[in-house]
């Protein structure tokens, strides 16, 4: 099978394309015939060694994917053969086949596009984690979201809207700030022409904020946690901009404010029943068309390390997914 192969951790010049052999099956597992399979920053972070999961080199990137499954270990019992399903495996999607553990394989109904479902879910998922799990965030509570722009804030967006929230996006342009308004943001904020601690005190008629989702880390994490309401919950997610930025601590007692990690990778795995019903949930506003999606570039296996550079450069807008 043609497979996309990081040979060591570095840069995109150390991906081939070659061919390997179908992946073995162990009784927990299925092999899944790939359709698509979604590219993401952390494919980027997991290429360059700087994922919190380092597989072995060589190992196959893409761990967002969706297919027919064609074969079933021995101890699956709650998926067949011929099922439609997507994915989260980590690494190793971005190939003609795929093994998954059947716990974190989802049947998708017939009306869902398989294109379009390796392009929204894994964003989803781990926004609506963080949100729901992580964050208990509430009807007519404040949420911050900064890095409004990218492919988790956008989806945190658009689920703090579903969920009643009072939304206030946060990014460096007005272009990714005109995407936000439109998944649902009622407040934008672009933080490279004001200062956000004190637009946040305006906006909250310094009330501050209940919950802050922040993926990117860096110079305004700071200036968010002073801006937090009593009892507040801020949400680490990632740090996007390279930068793990550091707290003074006491602003989280002054503050009674909880600083809560957001590690979905894990969660879906030791979790695995409520990351069903939260997929379920997803599904579900999925079919309803209450789920916004970023606009979906498709390529071939041969074009990934050219997106994977894009993306690393931050020279690529939307969402990217690979098609066989």
């Amino acid at each position: 099978m043609k497979a996309l192969i990081c040979t060591a951790y570095g840069s995109t010049q150390h991906l081939v394309i070659d061919d390997l052999p179908t992946p073995p099956l162990l009784p927990t597992q299925v092999l899944i015939q790939v359709k698509a399979c979604g590219i993401n920053f952390p494919d980027t972070l997991m290429l360059q060694g700087k994922y919190q999961v380092k597989p072995a080199c060589p190992f196959v990137l893409g761990g967002e994917l969706t297919g027919h499954i064609v074969a079933v270990g021995s101890a699956v019992q709650n998926l067949a053969v011929g099922a439609t399903v997507i994915a989260f495996t980590g690494w190793g999607g971005m190939a003609e086949y795929a093994v998954a553990e059947a716990t974190r394989v989802y049947v998708l109904p017939s009306a869902i596009d398989l294109v379009k479902a390796a392009g929204v879910f894994y964003n989803y998922s781990t926004a609506y984690y963080a949100l729901k799990n992580r964050g208990q965030l509430q009807a007519n509570e404040s949420l911050l979201v900064l890095g409004a722009g990218g492919g988790i804030g956008l989806a945190a967006v658009n689920l703090g809207h579903i969920l009643g929230a009072k939304v206030i996006a946060a990014a460096s342009t007005n272009e990714k700030l005109a995407q936000s308004k439109q998944y649902g943001a009622d407040w934008l904020l672009n933080y490279q022409q004001e200062d956000l601690r004190e637009k946040l005190n305006e906006l909250t008629a310094n009330q501050g904020i209940d919950v802050v989702l922040d993926p990117v880390g860096g110079t305004y994490t700071e200036q968010a946690f002073r801006a937090m309401a009593w009892q507040g919950r801020y949400l680490v997610v990632g740090f996007a901009t390279g930068q793990i930025p550091q707290l003074p601590l006491n602003l989280a007692l002054l503050k009674g404010a909880s600083i809560v990690g957001v590690f979905w990778g894990a969660f879906s795995r030791k979790e695995e029943d409520e990351q069903r019903a939260n997929m379920n949930d997803l599904i579900q506003w999925f079919l309803a068309g209450k789920l916004a999606q970023q606009a979906i570039s498709t390529c071939a296996l041969n074009d990934v390390p050219a997106v994977l550079e894009a993306i690393m450069q931050r020279n690529f807008t939307g969402k990217a997914v690979m098609v066989l």
